[in-house]
């Protein structure tokens, strides 16, 4: 064995230097045995020194039980929760992404989030000794994680089992177990914790819940918002209930507490508002309460339920209703089906809510904060709401049915960067709405304001009615070829906003990427009947850069001005053909813009499909039957614009440089129907994991490629007012 006649602390130093030697496994936490924590060095590095204050903690990877001799995995990671919930460890300190376990032979790894639910049990004993194998809370803990199902989405790990715990040997899995720590450790973005960690405003971060901490400088401005919206008195004339408090940092900065409730999901948050609350948090403990607000019913305390009385006087009064504000930051986390599980989270949707509203909200309803939403509209009539969540209930098309029920009238938008909260990672804008229900209103456009990650406002966005619009794909399906029997190539088309641009590609159909088992026309198959209208979508999905902004701007079904525009067409034809990724080892390359004289190459093209389409004449050899009962009306010379010259110019001379390469022959690697892909591939070459480097060796190259990618901007920027103008995008 590897780590044989050894104490535990020699183990523990061994585990360390073998396997985290890139981390600090020098930290005491608690009565946790071995820890392992990102290192500070490397992450403070030409900054202040942070942690020379006690109040910022770095955040921990890993929390695990040593045993020095062949120990049970269930029974060590067993004792080591109830070691961490005897001493509330993770109130104290952030909790890491597993837990584990190792011994002198083998070591175990168990996601955090797949138990961190036992912490919150309100009927558990945690005052038993953690090394007592016999006691009740002991078996608990022991069948529920050894009997729950392996997770589907750890890196760099095949289940072995159908164990929840992630288990490798030293020395049979040595090489996966390498690997499992650098996919999931070293790649993680973890660091030093943007939380202060003291009693007042210590946040626990649950992932499973989709909960995010509010940042202090959109608490701030939405308090701004509401006070424009409502009058500079709202705090006195208005009541506040945050339904979604978790430890109450969205109330910061309210100040007539008579007027304010808290509710929320766990008991233990609770505990930490009231603890707050004994520091000086301005909040009255009979108005803090646990309440699951998309389960529990309305009842007030003195008929049983959880309501304190004088709350549920308020929503059940007319009146008062309308002087009732719901402000919350709801969680955005959104149910996936199974196949899907990597993205979102299965089932966790399922809620009362959800099952009584299920045919109004259709695939809306898999998002958590649209059944908050729902249940406000529904059951609190009249009140206002002032919310934070994504754009999708504005823009997205999934959305339409909750759009068509949701009539609450828009008062006022701000956006900011999503990343700009904790535990978020994503590119994408999160908006602030002050919502009236009592006058129910379609919009037909809404004008919000934008601020940076810094709170500097930049200037308004306008988001068009999701309601009435058709969608690109919408546009894309009159042109399919439902021959398809002279496919020159495939399209992915998934979704119709920036969110999805990297899923479009061209390529074979054999060889699509994204497409998965999306329906639709996800698949579109590129024919000499399509390709102007393909090459119109692909390039008016392409040339605008993807923004955190403009993520969930959907791109439109076009008015009909475009299809007189020959010049637009042909410039979006040209930006497609040195844009796919069209390979000729996985069938015919039919894209190649060029004749064999211009690019000198040493043998005859396999398809001269493209430079027929280009020029109006039909070159004759095996493919000619792809212009098939269409020469009259495709067979047209194309004329292109200075700008797409200057990219054909460009791609020439890379198509010739390769040609002209020192080739003996085909086994040397000379392809005389490479593609652009084919060409990047052979002078840049690819790393030891595969990935194609992004530069070359060779600089003539590097020249080239780069004077292509530079005519291709101008191109897109040509392009560009025209997607506008023909209202593809508004």
């Amino acid at each position: 064995m590897k780590y044989t006649n050894i104490r535990e602390e020699e183990l523990k130093a061994k585990v360390s230097q073998d396997y985290f030697w890139l981390y600090d496994c020098s930290k005491i936490i608690g009565n946790v045995d071995f820890c392992v924590c990102m290192p500070t060095s490397e992450l403070t590095r030409g900054q202040a020194p942070l942690l020379a204050c006690p109040l910022v903690e770095t955040q921990s990877l890993l929390w695990a039980e040593a045993k020095k001799g062949d120990a049970d995995i269930y029974e060590s990671i067993t004792q080591l929760i109830l070691t961490i919930g005897k001493a509330r460890t993770f109130d104290k300190h952030l909790p890491p992404p597993f837990l584990g376990c190792f011994d002198y032979k083998k070591i175990a790894f168990l996601p955090y989030s797949d138990i961190q639910d036992i912490f919150y049990q309100n009927d558990f004993n945690w005052n038993v000794t953690p090394s007592n194998h016999n006691t009740r809370e002991f078996q608990l803990i022991y069948n529920k994680i050894s009997q729950k199902q392996s997770p589907p989405f750890m890196e760099g790990w095949t289940p072995k089992t159908d164990e929840v715990v992630i288990q490798f040997d030293y020395e049979k899995d040595d090489h996966e177990l390498k690997k499992f720590i650098k996919n999931n450790f070293a790649d993680r973005k973890f660091g030093i914790t943007k939380t202060r960690i003291d009693k007042n405003n210590f946040i626990t971060i649950r992932e499973r819940k989709g909960s995010f901490f509010t940042p202090q400088i959109w608490v701030e401005l939405s308090q701004k918002y509401l006070a424009d919206v409502l009058g500079e008195d709202w705090q006195d004339e208005y009541y506040v209930w945050d339904c979604a408090a978790g430890t109450g940092n969205l109330l910061a900065g309210l100040t007539n507490k008579n007027n304010i409730w808290a509710s929320t999901l766990d008991k233990q948050d609770v505990d930490v508002m009231c603890d707050r609350i004994e520091n000086g948090a301005n909040l009255w403990k009979q108005q803090v309460f646990q309440f699951d607000f998309l389960n529990d019913e309305f009842l007030p305390v003195s008929k049983g339920g959880k309501l304190p009385n004088e709350l549920f006087g308020i929503i059940s009064d007319e009146n008062k209703r309308k002087k009732l504000v719901i402000y919350i930051n709801p969680p955005y986390v959104e149910a996936m089906n199974k196949r899907d599980s990597k993205k979102g989270k299965i089932d966790v949707n399922k809620t009362n809510i959800y099952t009584k509203n299920l045919e109004k909200l259709g695939k809306a309803s898999r998002e958590i904060y649209v059944q908050f939403l729902t249940r406000i509209y529904t059951e609190i009539p009249d009140c206002k709401i002032g919310e934070f969540s994504t754009q999708k209930a504005i823009i997205a098309p999934n959305f339409k049915d909750f759009r068509k029920f949701f009539l609450a009238k828009l008062m006022k938008c701000f956006v900011m960067p999503a990343n700009t909260f904790d535990n978020v990672n994503g590119k994408f804008p999160i908006g602030f709405k002050i919502w009236d229900t009592q006058f129910g209103k379609h919009f037909n456009n809404v004008i919000v304001d934008v601020y940076d990650a810094k709170g500097i406002y930049f200037g308004t966005k306008t988001y068009q009615d999701g309601l009435a619009c058709k969608y690109i794909n919408d546009w894309l399906k009159n042109y399919i070829d439902n021959k398809k029997s002279n496919e020159i190539g495939a399209i992915c088309c998934i979704g119709n906003d920036f969110q999805h641009n990297n899923y479009v590609n061209i390529n074979h159909s054999t060889q699509l990427k994204g497409v998965g088992n999306a329906k639709g026309i996800a698949k579109f198959a590129i024919t000499v009947t399509n390709l102007i209208e393909t090459s119109v979508y692909f390039a008016v999905r392409k040339v605008i850069p993807a923004t955190w902004l403009n993520d969930r701007d959907q791109f439109l079904y076009p008015n009909n001005k475009w299809k007189k525009d020959i010049e637009f067409q042909n410039d979006c034809l040209a930006y497609t053909l040195f844009n796919n990724n069209i390979q000729p080892k996985h069938g015919v390359n039919h894209w190649i813009p060029f004749t064999e004289n211009e690019v000198n190459s040493k043998y005859k093209f396999e398809s001269h499909f493209m430079i027929g389409f280009i020029s109006g004449k039909i070159i004759q050899n095996g493919y000619s039957n792809l212009f098939e009962q269409e020469e009259d009306k495709l067979c047209i010379k194309r004329e292109f614009s200075s700008e797409a010259k200057s990219v054909f110019d460009a791609g020439r001379e890379l198509w010739k440089y390769y040609h002209n390469q020192n080739f003996e022959n085909e086994r040397d690697g000379y392809n005389v129907n490479a593609s652009l892909y084919d060409i990047r591939e052979y002078f840049q070459g690819r790393n030891e994991k595969g990935k194609m480097n992004n530069k070359s060796t060779d600089e003539k190259y590097n020249e080239l490629i780069e004077n292509l990618r530079f005519t291709l901007q101008i191109l897109a920027q040509k392009i560009e007012p025209k997607i506008y103008e023909y209202e593809f995008l508004k």
